[in-house]
This record gives C-alpha cells, sequence and structure tokens, in this order.
C-alpha cells in the first residue's frame, strides 16, 4: 500500500515541522468485524507546511484540520494528507478501523471456553495507526487521553489510571486519565471480561503505585499472580535503586493475553504477555525462570524505552539491549535465580552467536532506513549481542560508574527522545574513558571473533608460553579488545570413573585484556599444565571460544565436576559451535550432549542442549546414517527420562524430547502406554501426564504413524480450549500423509483466515515430518508465493510463512527427494533481486542455515 513503509526520512522531515502535544480517542468497541474510533490530535507545526498523519482503517467518515473540512479523498488508505498547516493545530479525524486476528493492532479473540471476546492492542513497531490516527513515529511523544465504550461486563485497561466510567443501555465507557509524555508505540487498549488480581508497592518516592495482574476468566485458576507481584516488587526495588529514579508512571498492570506474538511488550503502566506464561500445565524451570527475567525486561523498559525513548528504530538496542542486560542483572542479584548469568550464556549468547554468523548480520547500532528493515531486526543482535556487549562495557569502565552514567541519562534525558552519543556522552563523563573508538568497534562494526588457547609445554610439563589468539572472519575483519578471564581446572577425585566422582576445580585465575590477533598470558606460564584450560571464563566477553585438545578430552570425560553450571555452559557453547562450523562431528556432540544432561543440574542447560540435540539430529547428522543415530538418540533419552529423578524437571524435559524424535515401534509403544496408562507403569515413576504433555505425546504419536484424526478430535473434546484447538491443529498438520501435507499448506498458503496462533501451529507441524519425501513437492511452490506473500499479509503472518515453511530440512537430500534446496534458494535470489530488501534478508538467512547443515553433515559423514 502507498506510503504504510515509512522512511526514516519522512519521518525526519515530519519531525521537521511538527511538534505533537496530546491525542484525545475515542473508541466503540462493541463490534465483532469493526469498530469506532474518533481521534483528536493537537500539534504544533511550521505554519503552511505541509504533512501528512498515519492510518491504517477500513473507512474515513470524517476529517477537520482547525475547524475546515477536508475531503476524505485525503486519505489514501496509509496517510491523511495535511496542506497549509497552522502555528497551533486541532485535526480530528472519525474512522472505522478493523479488529486483526494477527496480533497487530486491536487483536480480537474468542475464547471457545465461555465464548467471552478479548481484546488487546499490540502497536510496536508501527500499528497504533491500526486503531487511531496518529504520527507514528518514536520521536512525536505526546499526552493520550483514551475513552473506551464497551460491554458493561468487560475490563479496560490503558497505560493510566480510570478517571470516570458512565453506564447505559448495556454498555460502559471508560475514560482514563491523560498519559504521561509517550511515543505511540507504547500505548495500550486492553479490553474483555479479564480476570484481574490487585495489589500495591511503594515506590522509593512515597507514591503507592497499584499492582494488576490479568489473564481470560477460563485461565484464573491457574495465575500465580503472588508470585507475579513477588518478582515486580523484587525489580521495582533494584531498579529505583540502581537507576536513582522512582518509577515513571502512576499503576503497574500485567496482562497475559491470548495469541501474542512475542514474549512481551513493555506498553507503560500496561504490559502484556504472552498467555504461555499462565501456566496451565506442569513447566519446565527454565520457563518459569524465563517469565521472571521477561517480568524483568519489561519493567526494566519503564525507564529505558518508555522514559527515555530512542529517537528513530536505528537505535532500538537501546530499549531492547538494555532491557535484556538490566534483567538479567536483577533477576540474577534481586530473585531466587542466582544462576541467571548461566541462563544468560547458554540461551541469549548463544542466540546472539548464531545471529552474528549469517551473512545477514548487522552492526548492534543497524542502519534502519524504514519500517520493513526495523521489523526484521527483532533479533539476536539487537537484544543478546547488544546485552552482551553492555555486559562486557560494564566489566571494562566498572559497574558503578556504569550505573551512575545511566543515573545521569535518566535525569537529563527523562520524557524525551535519545540517541546513541547521549548515552555514551554520560558514560564518558563517569568512567573518564573515550567511549567513541569502543562504540566503533563494538556498537558500529558487525561480526564475532574467535578466541583460541595456544599453548606450549616444557619437557617437564610446565607451560613454557600461553598466548590467546583472536581470529576474525573475512567478511568481518575487526579484532577487537576484550577483557575475560582465563582459567585452569585440575580433575581432583576419582578419575577413573568416567567423571562421576571426580571433580574439576579451578586452581588458577587470570583477568586480563586481550587485543590483537595475539596476547600473550604470563600468569600461566611457568605452572604444570592444568587439565582444563577455559578462555573466557565467567563470560565476560562477547567472543566464541575454542578449546584446546587436552581440555576438551577432560570436558568430554568429566563435565558433570564442574562444581557451578557457567563454565559447564561454556563448555558446551564452545562444542557446540565447533559441531556449527564443522570442526566436530554431529554424532560426537550428540554423545556429549546426552551425558551432559545426565548430569545437568540448570534446567535451562538442559533445555538447550535438547535443542541443540534435535537440531543435530535432524539438521547436522549424515542424512544416510540419520535413522540409526535416531534410535540411538531416542533410546537414550527414554533410559536418561527413566533414570532421572521421579516427577524431576529434567525428567520432563526429556520425554518431551523423545517424542519430537520417537520413530521406533518400540518407542512409540512406549508414548502411547504412558498417555494411556501415566508413567508409572512404564518406568517413569512421579511423572505427572498432564493437559499439555497429553497433547506432546499425542503429536509424538501422530507424527510416528500410530494415531490420527480420531485420537485427535478425542483429545480435543477432553480440552476444548484455545490451547487445546492450536494443539490440535499442528497435529492434524503433524498427520505424515500427503492429502494432509496438502490441506495444511492450503490452510497457511491459499487462505488467510488463520489466526496467528493457530497458523503457527500449522506451519510447526506441517513441517515436524520423519519421511522428508512429504515435503518435496512444496519446494517450488514456496518459491512462488512467498512475494506475493509479502506483498500481501502483515508483516508478523508474512516472516512466520517465510521463516516456517522454508524447506530447510531437505537441505543435503537432493539425492533421496529429488529436490536441491540450496539451489532453488540461490536461483530465486539471483531472479528476485528487486524483491523487498526484508524478504530477501530472511531467504538469504533461511539459505545460510540450508549452507550450514549441509556442511555440517560433510563433517559427520567424514
Amino acid at each position: 500500500m502507498p506510503g504504510e513503509n515509512l522512511t526514516r526520512r519522512e519521518a525526519a522531515d515530519r519531525a521537521a515541522v511538527v511538534t505533537t502535544s496530546t491525542y484525545d480517542v475515542v473508541l466503540d468497541l462493541r463490534g465483532e468485524t469493526t469498530f469506532g474510533s474518533t481521534t483528536t490530535i493537537r500539534f504544533a507545526a511550521t505554519e503552511g507546511a505541509t504533512t501528512f498523519v498515519d492510518l491504517l482503517a477500513e473507512s474515513v467518515h470524517r476529517i477537520t484540520l482547525n475547524g475546515a473540512q477536508v475531503p476524505t479523498s485525503a486519505f489514501d488508505g496509509a496517510r491523511i494528507g495535511l496542506d497549509g498547516l497552522a502555528a497551533d493545530n486541532e485535526l480530528v479525524v472519525e474512522a472505522t478501523c478493523r479488529f486483526m486476528n494477527t496480533g497487530e493492532g486491536l487483536h480480537r479473540f474468542v475464547d471457545p471456553v465461555d465464548g467471552e471476546v478479548y481484546l488487546y492492542s499490540q502497536f510496536e513497531v508501527a500499528d497504533s495507526r491500526r486503531v487511531f490516527a496518529v504520527f507514528e513515529q518514536p520521536d512525536l511523544k505526546a499526552s493520550y487521553t483514551f475513552t473506551v465504550t464497551a460491554p458493561e461486563h468487560w475490563t479496560v485497561v490503558s497505560n493510566s489510571p480510570v478517571a470516570e466510567t458512565t453506564t447505559a443501555d448495556g454498555a460502559t465507557t471508560w475514560r482514563f486519565a491523560p498519559t504521561e509524555i509517550i511515543s505511540s508505540y507504547l500505548t495500550a487498549i486492553v479490553a474483555g471480561p479479564y480476570h484481574g488480581v490487585h495489589g500495591e508497592l511503594t515506590s522509593r518516592d512515597g507514591r503507592t503505585i497499584p499492582l494488576g495482574v490479568y489473564c481470560r476468566a477460563s485461565l484464573a485458576e491457574y495465575l500465580d499472580a503472588e508470585e507475579i507481584m513477588a518478582i515486580t516488587r523484587a525489580g521495582f526495588a533494584f531498579y529505583e535503586e540502581a537507576f536513582d529514579r522512582p518509577y515513571p508512571f502512576t499503576k503497574y498492570d500485567q496482562l497475559f493475553v491470548p495469541e501474542f506474538n512475542a514474549g512481551a511488550m513493555e506498553n507503560a503502566g500496561a504490559v502484556t504477555f504472552l498467555e504461555n506464561y499462565v501456566f496451565r500445565s506442569k513447566v519446565p524451570q527454565a520457563t518459569v525462570e524465563r517469565r521472571a527475567v521477561t517480568i524483568l525486561h519489561e519493567l526494566a523498559h519503564m525507564w529505558f524505552g518508555d522514559l527515555v525513548t530512542m529517537r528513530w528504530w536505528n537505535d532500538l538496542w537501546l530499549n531492547e539491549s538494555f532491557a535484556e542486560y538490566a534483567s538479567h542483572l536483577a533477576t540474577a542479584e534481586a530473585t531466587r535465580w542466582r544462576s541467571a548469568w548461566t541462563t544468560f550464556s547458554s540461551l541469549e549468547k548463544t542466540w546472539a552467536y548464531n545471529q552474528d554468523q549469517l551473512p545477514s548480520t548487522h552492526p548492534v547500532v543497524a542502519p534502519i532506513d524504514d519500517l520493513e528493515d526495523v521489523e526484521v531486526n527483532f533479533d539476536g543482535i539487537t537484544y543478546a549481542k547488544g546485552a552482551s556487549v553492555l555486559k562486557q562495557l560494564v566489566a571494562w569502565v566498572g559497574r558503578d560508574e556504569f550505573l551512575t552514567g545511566v543515573q545521569r541519562y535518566f535525569a537529563k534525558h527523562a520524557y524525551r527522545n535519545t540517541e546513541l552519543r547521549d548515552l555514551l556522552v554520560e558514560l564518558e563523563a563517569t568512567s573518564g574513558r573515550d567511549l567513541t573508538a569502543w562504540s566503533a568497534l563494538w556498537l558500529e562494526q558487525a561480526g564475532v571473533t574467535l578466541l583460541r588457547p595456544e599453548i606450549t609445554l616444557a619437557e617437564d610439563g610446565t607451560i613454557a608460553d600461553f598466548a590467546i589468539r583472536q581470529e576474525a572472519p573475512a567478511e568481518h575483519p575487526t579484532l577487537r579488545p576484550h577483557r575475560l578471564v582465563v582459567s585452569g581446572y585440575d580433575i581432583v577425585g576419582d578419575a577413573e570413573q568416567d567423571g562421576e566422582s571426580a571433580r574439576l576445580e579451578r586452581t588458577v585465575r587470570a583477568e586480563l585484556d586481550v587485543r590483537g590477533e595475539r596476547t600473550e598470558v604470563a600468569e600461566f606460564v611457568g605452572i604444570r599444565r592444568p587439565d582444563l584450560v577455559l578462555v573466557n571464563d565467567e563470560d565476560l566477553a562477547y567472543a566464541k571460544i575454542r578449546l584446546d585438545e587436552t581440555s576438551l578430552a577432560t570436558a568430554t570425560n568429566h563435565l558433570g565436576g564442574f562444581a557451578d553450571s557457567l563454565p559447564r555452559s561454556l563448555v558446551l557453547t564452545a562444542a557446540w559451535d565447533m559441531t556449527r562450523d564443522g570442526e566436530w562431528s554431529a554424532r560426537q556432540f550428540l554423545d556429549l550432549a546426552l551425558r551432559a544432561v545426565a548430569t545437568e543440574s540448570d534446567s535451562t542447560v538442559v533445555m538447550v542442549l535438547l535443542r541443540q540435540v534435535a537440531t543435530a539430529l535432524e539438521s547436522y547428522v549424515a542424512p544416510q546414517a540419520r535413522e540409526d543415530v535416531a534410535a540411538q538418540v531416542t533410546g537414550r533419552l527414554l533410559e536418561l527420562a527413566r533414570a532421572a529423578a521421579p516427577g524431576s524437571d529434567t525428567q520432563l524435559q526429556l520425554l518431551r524430547s523423545l517424542a519430537a524424535h520417537v520413530r521406533s515401534g518400540e518407542h512409540l509403544d512406549v508414548l502411547s502406554g504412558v498417555l494411556r496408562d501415566g508413567g508409572e507403569v512404564h518406568g517413569l515413576a512421579g511423572l505427572a501426564v498432564d493437559t499439555d504433555l497429553r497433547w506432546t505425546l499425542l503429536q509424538g504419536l501422530v507424527a510416528g504413524g500410530r494415531a490420527g484424526e480420531d485420537e485427535i478430535a478425542a483429545e480435543l473434546e477432553r480440552d476444548n480450549t484455545a490451547t487445546g484447538q492450536q494443539q490440535a491443529a499442528r497435529a492434524r498438520a503433524m498427520v505424515p500423509t500427503a492429502a494432509k501435507k496438502q490441506t495444511a499448506w492450503s490452510d497457511v498458503v491459499e487462505c488467510d483466515t488463520l489466526p496467528n496462533a493457530v497458523q503457527s501451529n500449522v506451519i510447526a507441524g506441517f513441517t515436524h515430518v520423519h519421511d522428508r519425501r512429504l515435503l518435496a513437492p512444496f519446494v517450488e511452490r514456496y518459491f512462488d508465493v512467498i512475494e506475493d506473500i509479502w506483498a500481501e499479509r502483515t508483516n508478523e503472518m508474512a516472516q512466520n510463512i517465510v521463516v516456517g515453511l522454508y524447506p530447510g530440512r531437505l537441505a543435503g537430500l537432493s539425492e533421496e527427494v529429488g529436490v536441491d534446496v540450496v539451489a532453488a534458494t540461490r536461483q530465486w535470489l539471483e531472479t528476485h533481486a528487486e524483491a523487498p530488501a526484508a524478504l530477501r534478508r530472511l531467504v538469504v538467512e533461511n539459505l545460510d542455515g540450508a549452507e550450514r547443515a549441509v556442511r555440517a553433515q560433510a563433517a559427520d559423514r567424514r
């Protein structure tokens, strides 16, 4: 649509002539497909200037500017042109807007349990324009007053407290107090018969801050609101002290909403969360911890992102990287999850390293020319690499100096917009360091370097020379300075029992700056060579690492000997990276990972390992060996699940992993038996076969050809909820027949009526196959449709299709299935040079994954 993709240049030009003041937004939400929207915007402008306001609406009924009628033809479907502006202006736009089912704009959901309607808004990046007329860019901040009419029995929540309500004819009109000065993407409307639990806390300035925790009425029994508020109170106390600034808004509501696309969204005073964080069944502790980190991530945004906001989306990292760093800091120091930095290392940094090795990698401060650029930029660089770089910066300048600089930044720029330099100025002032060179190397250059130990021994076994060599990829040749720790660990105890009783004890530690290609480590020279040398122990630096041959052998045999989870996670990350780079075979990694799972106590490390096991098995093992290896892996997973502590977190994760990979009749018998009889009879004592685990087991049976429509329908009758419907859709798409795959393809590609959450599940079920020949007929069709999908669907829905339906599972199987996915992808890129840049980026990333799989398969074959 013309004008829908706002460019940075257009935004800068508009900000040069417009200064926004207030919005009055009146919404009538009683419709089924559309709703009424009337917006009054007051703004200053350069007298006589021309500009535009953004709106994506079904229709516009009336436009007035300074009391004069503007023809509705000024609305082109995405923008309303405004001419002859005065110094002070009042624009009124009356429109009809459409409810969405894509998780963008104002999303409408009907609960199958009770037939009730639930609404929530999701406006980042640029979807507030789907609900009201707006200058849709982050640097045109304003105060917003919302007035909402809805059914009388609903609850309506917005950014501010309710100022007044009136009820008539079965409807209630809610008028909210004006908001503080915020960006439009941070505004929020959540409406429906939500169940709420209320509390309060006292801010450091003495104010009472009301707290609310909400979910759908049919999930109320599962809402652990007190736990959520306890984490929130801990976060408030931590951040108000660390930032030396009271909470900047008047209330704090947290709302768990259906069919949400992201983990959460930092709407000022009204944060929305993925509904999966209301746990209706047992989940791994990794998920419970992730919810805590997410709660604290969004709370950090109230200061960094909401109080002070980026000027344009190229500084998105100022929001996300800071919140990611701060949330892990707060989790580790203010909650019971003291090993949060292990979680960060195993989960977030692995994501960053993977993203930073893609051809599409970009600097932390990314070039963002338009909205399409930023839509695909919520990635491992913006979140995880940026947070890793901040962690490195804190180690370099000092924590106290860093936080003092942040405090000054908030004090100077409250309720305003900033750029990167504004933060660096304050950090330079408090640390006494010139950060220009640091910024150029870490924030303005892409790529990740690799650190490798080089050890030379003397005849007596002591270390004669120790150095760290830094290597950079050819496409990103910049070498960076690193503040890091190098440690030596020795085996203590019985080394002959495969690590069962042996410990790895740290016997030497050196903290130093690594610069350039080669850095000497003098502290290790002259000592007996440790059994394991770990570069970047304590995980201060952002860099890939390697283990020397002796250390790798020690780690393989004694990985469970580490007392702390962080060094163990670092070793596993290095092993995984070697596997992805084709330096180590997938089967070697599978052996190490499954041995590690047997003794690992950290739930997140177990979760990450099992994800990596899945990738190694499904993509990196040589295709000719895959079925045999799959049988071995699933057999080992079942053994480990039976050996795990009854009812334990690890037992649950192992059984879930087994269900995802099971092929053999024997193991399918186990899944069927556990689903029918429970775990006790099948060697899984203490296992609670609850609602969500039943779906996992059934889906394993469906993919293995042991269950079909009758069993899916029966399970849906047991669990006819929104989640049940989504899981049933996934299961039906898993049925291993050509006809069912065609139905799933048609539902996603040829129709556009599926809600976002159902579409995601159908895509996941479609691609989950053991016989990959079922996917071969769709390769050519995929490349035929993706450009049209990109043009016709909303960004969120299009991205899900382009990434989710990519036939990467066929990489390396050209002889077996008759289709060369790598060649087909390269051909599309060659023949579609003019395709939108954001679409091409996703295809390039898909291609990189396929090429990496082929290389890893070759290494495994060797």
